[in-house]
């Protein structure tokens, strides 16, 4: 990652459109790439116009009730530094949110410029008193002395500079093997063609098995690096195919009753008897071809495939339409389809930057290296119940990849050491959960969600926890600082689960659970006891807060 000018102008390219200043396509890149937003809440958060006061954009954190100002500079001269007076003026750009009054005179004064309509759009006025206001400045140079004294003084100012950009940033693409290629048999064999323009064309041809499962990739999966499953094991349909593998009979035959593989690739080459492709993922036939290799001491000469080889980027928009059109088929959940992309890609790298023990699971199937995998569904349900405080609503896990997906995945806090920290309290959780008297609410997969939300509520009201909910690296990435963090909420599951079986036996044999934990209001209520109860004995010196118990490991 090379930030400097004009190499930045590549990265935002995709942004920097007619009408749109570079500052701005800049942020949205910083919003979309490092704040982990959606395209489109990058793009709604920024503001950079003339008549805008100062600020670029804004993002309101309703997790962590704050408001992010943004302001950003893009300088031409490598080399240069930030000082501390444009960070001065970008403090009284933030008084402008002080207090009610000053906010309210921001808009009334700014027009028709974007940032009133923001403002209100993100009913600032109602939190400006009760969030927190944060300054962001990013640049793609760094600070000097002068700017670094000033914000050591200046708390309610962030800096991100060339070094944080370049350090910092998270892949959200796939990589990519170049030079990858493989060669097909044809001699002897019809095949048909059909050309989109000289570009982008499409090739059916009956393969010979023998030859497909020689394809580079297939052993480590890499070759199907863009389908939106893995193989997924021993179900019905890959028991008829390896059925149909181990009978020599039914192998001339396979072309009747197979739906045929696809591949896509950057480049295809024929001759009279040769059909060659380069750099190329099979998008739609994992299964089949994952069955194939494990049995391929089975397969003859006459088992082929129809194979439908693509010639387009596989890295492409129209790669990425060939690959969902083709999978759309009963089968394929909501998840598989999102299992490419960049939010999900991106955790994934990152996991795979920062965990040498955590595998993240994006797709059914996947090799997990034979490490821990952390699902991106359950990560899902578990970031639902602890930061969007809807622990009752968990049940309904297609909510995670479809009408909650970007209110789940796509905030600035979440990443590989949140989805960690998430995945250790559940786990602690359903270690414990036999020790609820209640067994049918034990087993109740509602139970695990709704003690995540009551954690996270007695964090919220605990000093080093809000410093948790901030920077949970900071208590998971390492694994002695881990192994100290598993204690410490071992006594307050211990202490909420207590608490919870007084709640729950005093309703008796008759209690129905299975109502009354999708209930908000019935949740709530029992959440609120629950931390009440847990802080009077807190404060009472009965029992130790997390706070206490950090501070004595």
């Amino acid at each position: 990652m090379n930030v400097d000018y004009p190499e930045i102008l590549r990265h935002i390219a995709d942004y920097n459109v007619s009408g749109r200043t570079e500052s701005a396509s800049f942020l949205i890149w910083y919003l979309e790439n490092y704040y982990r937003l959606s395209s489109q809440e990058a793009i709604d958060s920024v503001c950079d116009q003339r008549g805008d006061k100062g600020i670029d954009g804004i993002y309101v954190n309703d997790s962590l009730n704050s408001i992010d100002i943004f302001q950003t500079k893009i300088s031409q001269r490598i080399g240069r530094t930030i000082g501390d007076v444009v960070l001065k003026e970008f403090l009284g750009t933030l008084s402008q949110l002080d207090s009610k009054e000053s906010l309210q005179n921001l808009i009334d004064n700014s027009g028709n410029a974007q940032v009133a309509g923001l403002a209100k759009r993100l009913n600032l006025i109602d939190k400006t008193e009760t969030y927190t206001v944060r300054g962001i400045f990013v640049s793609n140079i760094d600070i000097d002395v002068n700017g670094t004294n000033f914000l050591s003084d200046t708390p309610s100012i962030e800096f991100i500079g060339k070094i944080d950009l370049e350090s910092t940033y998270i892949s959200n693409s796939k990589e990519i093997p170049e030079n990858r290629e493989a060669t097909f048999d044809i001699s002897g064999i019809s095949i048909a063609s059909y050309y989109v323009n000289p570009q982008t064309k499409a090739i059916i041809a009956p393969i010979k098995s023998t030859e497909l499962v020689q394809m580079e990739g297939i052993s480590d999966q890499s070759v199907f690096a863009y389908n939106v499953r893995g193989p997924l094991g021993r179900t019905n349909v890959n028991k008829d195919i390896v059925k149909s593998i181990k009978n020599p009979e039914t192998h001339k035959q396979f072309p009747l009753f197979h739906n045929g593989i696809t591949v896509v690739t950057n480049e295809i080459l024929e001759s009279e008897d040769k059909l060659t492709v380069k750099t190329f993922y099979v998008v739609n036939g994992c299964q089949s071809l994952t069955a194939l290799y494990t049995n391929r001491n089975l397969i003859t000469e006459d088992l082929r495939i129809l194979t439908k080889f693509v010639q387009v980027g596989v890295d492409s928009p129209l790669a990425e339409i060939i690959t969902n059109y083709s999978n759309n088929q009963n089968g394929v959940k909501a998840r598989d389809f999102k299992s490419n992309s960049s939010v999900q890609v991106r955790l994934q790298n990152e996991f795979k930057k920062l965990y040498d023990d955590y595998f993240f699971e994006v797709k059914r199937g996947e090799d997990n290296k034979a490490l821990e995998t952390i699902s991106n569904e359950q990560a899902g349900i578990n970031l639902m119940a602890f930061d969007l405080r809807e622990p009752w609503g968990t049940h309904r896990r297609y909510q995670v990849f479809d009408e909650k997906y970007n209110d789940i995945f796509t905030r600035p806090e979440v990443t590989a050491h949140r989805i960690v920290l998430t995945h250790i309290l559940e786990q602690r959780v359903k270690e414990k959960l036999s020790e609820i008297n209640n067994q049918l609410v034990s087993k109740y997969a509602l139970t695990r969600a709704i003690i995540l939300y009551v954690i996270r509520q007695i964090l919220e009201n605990d000093t080093e926890g809000k410093k948790l909910l901030i920077n949970p690296e900071n208590y998971v990435s390492d694994k002695g600082t881990r192994t100290k963090f598993i204690k410490c909420a071992d006594l307050i599951i211990d202490d909420i689960i207590v608490d919870l079986n007084g709640e729950v036996d005093q309703y008796g044999e008759d209690f129905d659970y299975k109502s009354n934990l999708r209930d908000k209001d019935w949740v709530n209520d029992l959440s609120s006891s629950i931390v009440t109860s847990y802080l009077k004995l807190v404060n009472r010196g009965r029992i130790n807060s997390f706070e206490q118990e950090w501070s004595a490991e």
